[in-house]
C-alpha cells in the first residue's frame, strides 16, 4: 500500500544547504520531489543531524565528578575522566552489568530522536560484548549507526587477533583512544586489519596534547577525533591527504582542554564535523554544538549547519542521508518558525543555528 506524505515550508534544500520556499514529497521512507512553491506555512523542514563522534555507552553515569576541588573551583582532568584503560568512565562501564547499559543506551536513543538526529557513529568500547549491547540496543530504535569497536586485550599482537576478527566481523570498523595511550606495535595491528577488512580505522588525537598526532598520522587513519591542539602545518597535512576531522566543542570545553582551531581547518580545506563525544558529559543534543560554534568560534550559520548535517553523513559514509534532495532517505525534522523562541527570524538557518532547540521541533520523520 502506497505512503506517500506531502510537507510544506521553507525547506533547506540540497547540498548547498539553499532555503526555497516549496513542498517535500515522501514516499516510502523516501524523498520523491521537492518543489519550489509560494506558501504560507511557518514550518521550516530540514534534514536530521549526524552526530559524527559519540560515547553512548557512558549513558549510564550523567552526573559524574569532573575533577579535583581546589577552593571553589574544580580542576578538570581528562586523564581522570575518560582515559583508557582506569579513567572514571572505564571503571564504571566494567562495573556496570548488560541490561542496565542497554537500557540506558536506547535511552540515549531516544534522545537523540527528541532532539533530531538521525544517525551517529559510536566509539564503543568493552570489545565484542559492547559492540552486542549497542546493537541491543538499536534493536529498538530507528537511528542509523556507524559502530566502531575497540578491543579489551592489548597483551599483545597475538592476544588481540582474534578478538579484531570478532570486532571487524561485527562493526563498520574500530575506533581507537589516542596513541600515547596504546604500544604503536599494537595499533599498527589494529590498523593493519581494519585495512585488510576493508573497514574504517579512526582514532583521537591531539585532544588535550600534540605530540600523539605525529603518531595517529603515521597510520594513515581514515578519520581522526578532536585534534584540538593541531598545528598549522598538521592541518595542512591532514587536508593534503584528505582526511576527515570530527570535533566535540562542548566536550572539549568542559574537559578543559581548550578549543579545536575550526577556523583554520576549515581555511585549509579539512572536512569537518562535529559529535556530542562521551554523554557522560554532554548530551546528545546537536542544537548545543551549532550554537556554540556561531557564538564562539564566529563560524558561518550554513557552514555550521553543514558540519552538523551534510558532512556527518559524507565523512560516516551514509551516502543518502543529510540532505534534503530527491532520492535521499527522508531523515526530516519539522521545526515550528512560530515557536515563542523562534518567531521572528529572518533567515530559517541562521534562527536554527543560533538559537533552536529541541522543543521547536514539530515531528521527526525517520
Amino acid at each position: 500500500m502506497p505512503c506517500e506524505q506531502t510537507i510544506q515550508g521553507k525547506i533547506i534544500y540540497g547540498p548547498e544547504a539553499e532555503v526555497i520556499e516549496g513542498y517535500v514529497v515522501i514516499d516510502d521512507g523516501i524523498i520523491k520531489e521537492v518543489h519550489e512553491k509560494k506558501n504560507y506555512s511557518a514550518n521550516i523542514i530540514a534534514p536530521c543531524f549526524v552526530n559524527a563522534h559519540t560515547h553512548i555507552g557512558d549513558s549510564v553515569c550523567k552526573d559524574p565528578v569532573l575533577g579535583i576541588k581546589e577552593g571553589h573551583y574544580i580542576r578538570r582532568d581528562l586523564s581522570q575522566l575518560v582515559q583508557p584503560p582506569h579513567g572514571l568512565k572505564h571503571r564504571i562501564l566494567k562495573q556496570t552489568p548488560h541490561r542496565k547499559m542497554v537500557d540506558a543506551m536506547s535511552s540515549s536513543l531516544r534522545d537523540m530522536n527528541n532532539t533530531g538526529t538521525c544517525a551517529f557513529a559510536d566509539f564503543r568500547e568493552g570489545g565484542a560484548k559492547g559492540v552486542l549491547a549497542l546493537k541491543e540496543a538499536l534493536g529498538y530504535s530507528d537511528i542509523e549507526a556507524r559502530i566502531f569497536g575497540r578491543p579489551v586485550n592489548y597483551g599483545g599482537k597475538h592476544d588481540i587477533s582474534t578478538e579484531l576478527e570478532e570486532l571487524l566481523e561485527n562493526t563498520d570498523g574500530l575506533g581507537m583512544s589516542g596513541a600515547n595511550d596504546i604500544d604503536m606495535d599494537i595499533l599498527e595491528t589494529v590498523r593493519h586489519e581494519a585495512l585488510k577488512k576493508g573497514k574504517t580505522f579512526a582514532i583521537h588525537a591531539g585532544e588535550s596534547r600534540r605530540d600523539d598526532i605525529d603518531k595517529a598520522l603515521s597510520l594513515d587513519p581514515d578519520i581522526l577525533i578532536h585534534m584540538t591542539q593541531a598545528s598549522q602545518n598538521d592541518l595542512r597535512e591532514v587536508a593534503n591527504r584528505d582526511i576527515p576531522v570530527v570535533i566535540c566543542p562542548r566536550s572539549n570545553f568542559i574537559t578543559d582542554v581548550g578549543m579545536a582551531p575550526v577556523r583554520e581547518m576549515l581555511e585549509t580545506g579539512v572536512k569537518v564535523a562535529v559529535g556530542t563525544d562521551n554523554v557522560m558529559l554532554n548530551s546528545v543534543n546537536m542544537f548545543a554544538e551549532m550554537e556554540l560554534l556561531s557564538k564562539v568560534f564566529g563560524i558561518d550559520d550554513r557552514q555550521v549547519f553543514m558540519m552538523c548535517t551534510l558532512m556527518g553523513a559524507t565523512i560516516l559514509g551514509l551516502g543518502t542521508t543529510g540532505s534534503i534532495q530527491e532520492g535521499n532517505l527522508a531523515k526530516i525534522m519539522i521545526i515550528n518558525g512560530k515557536s515563542n523562541n523562534l518567531t521572528g527570524i529572518k533567515d530559517p538557518i541562521s534562527g536554527i543555528v543560533r538559537r533552536g532547540r529541541p522543543d521547536d521541533i514539530l515531528s521527526v520523520i525517520l
